[in-house]
Formats: C-alpha cells, sequence, structure tokens
C-alpha cells in the first residue's frame, strides 16, 4: 500500500531567526513517496532585507541574485500550495519551522494542520549511534547519501535530507522489522520515535 507524501523542506535565511530580524532568501521543497523523490519545488526569494557579508559567503546567494527574484508572498503561497496536506521533515526543524510559520504569516496564508514538522537531528540521534555528528554534510558522507549542487543552496540540502529521510525509514523499517511488520514508518511514527528515549524506540514503534 502506498504511504502518502512528506515534503522536505530547506531554507536560506538571512540570519538565525524571525524573531532576529531575518528573512528567507531561498526555499526549496522536495516531496518523497514510498521510498523514493516524486518532485521538486525550488525558487529564491525576494524580501529587501540585505544578507550580511559572511551568509553572501556561506550561501553564495548575492543581494544582487535575489533583485529579479519573486516577492517571498508570492513564494510561499506557492509553496503552500505545492504542500498542501502534506506533513513536512526538515534537518534541524526548529530552524525551518521558525521560518516556516513566519514566511507563511507575512503571506497570508492559514495555517494547514498537515504541516507538523519531523526532523532529521532528532531521529539521526536516536537511530545512529555511531554518526561522527549531527550535521548534514557529515551524515551524508557518513551513510554514502550524494550530493548534487553546494552545501547551504536549498535545492542540494534538501535533498540530501530527502536521502537521508529515505535512509532514515529503511533502518527503521529494519531494526523494528518485528515490531512493524509490513507496516511503513510513516510520518506519524517519525514524530513519536524523535521524541523517544533511546531505550523505549521499540515500544513506541510497537505502540504505533
Amino acid at each position: 500500500m502506498s504511504d502518502s507524501p512528506i515534503a522536505v523542506v530547506d531554507f536560506e535565511t538571512t540570519g538565525m531567526g524571525p524573531q532576529q530580524g531575518a528573512r528567507a532568501t531561498e526555499i526549496a521543497v522536495v516531496l518523497v513517496q514510498d521510498g523514493r523523490i516524486i518532485d521538486r519545488y525550488q525558487s529564491l526569494m525576494y524580501t529587501g532585507v540585505p544578507i550580511p557579508p559572511f551568509i553572501v559567503s556561506l550561501t553564495g546567494i548575492s543581494n544582487a541574485m535575489l533583485k529579479d527574484a519573486p516577492p517571498a508572498e508570492q513564494v510561499m503561497r506557492e509553496v503552500a500550495e505545492f504542500t498542501r496536506g502534506m506533513p513536512l521533515v526538515a534537518h534541524n526543524a526548529a530552524f525551518d519551522r521558525g521560518f516556516w510559520q513566519a514566511e507563511m504569516a507575512r503571506a497570508d496564508v492559514a495555517p494547514d494542520p498537515a504541516h507538523e514538522f519531523a526532523c532529521t537531528v532528532l531521529l539521526s540521534r536516536r537511530l545512529y549511534d555511531d554518526a561522527p555528528s549531527r550535521k548534514l554534510s557529515n551524515l551524508a558522507d557518513w551513510l554514502g547519501l550524494e550530493r548534487d549542487g553546494r552545501a547551504h543552496r536549498a535545492m542540494s540540502d534538501a535533498d540530501v535530507t530527502a536521502q537521508l529521510l529515505i535512509r532514515l525509514q529503511r533502518d527503521i523499517a529494519r531494526r523494528f522489522a518485528d515490531e512493524l511488520g509490513e507496516r511503513v514508518p510513516d510520518h506519524a511514527l517519525l514524530c513519536r520515535l524523535q521524541r523517544a528515549a533511546k531505550h523505549q524506540l521499540a515500544r513506541c514503534v510497537a505502540a504505533a
């Protein structure tokens, strides 16, 4: 039986959080279903907030690149339609959730009840004890995931996170085969696992 699509989200921004006045500069969304990537969305987005030089150096996104980008409000309305009814995943989801909520509110988009975030950082902490770190690039290297493009660009990071999500689902299914049977580790289970203590993971899966 096919599982429902999950939308993997990544933002590039002008700073650490919307509470400090930072805004999004780029968003990418990668849709995952049945263990494979089925669709993608990416756009730069203009807000009028200048990008600090160290962020330009980190991401490669310059202020000049954003001059002809579509307004952030337009981009977020397109993203809301692209992800309608889908649960969300991000690497270090607290960061992306903050910008998602702030930019959707600025675009006057009503919250979608389906848009709950699961976090691949939290999940990797519970599943991969031997990982050298939880940084996306390090996890990708450790797991042998492929990167197309530079780190700290939204589509490249979203694509790697989508691969990580697929790997996590497969590893959960393999590790807890007795508890899951033929069931696919869906988004609801991922959200429960990311909050569970490591010694309670099997019990959490069995109760799902």
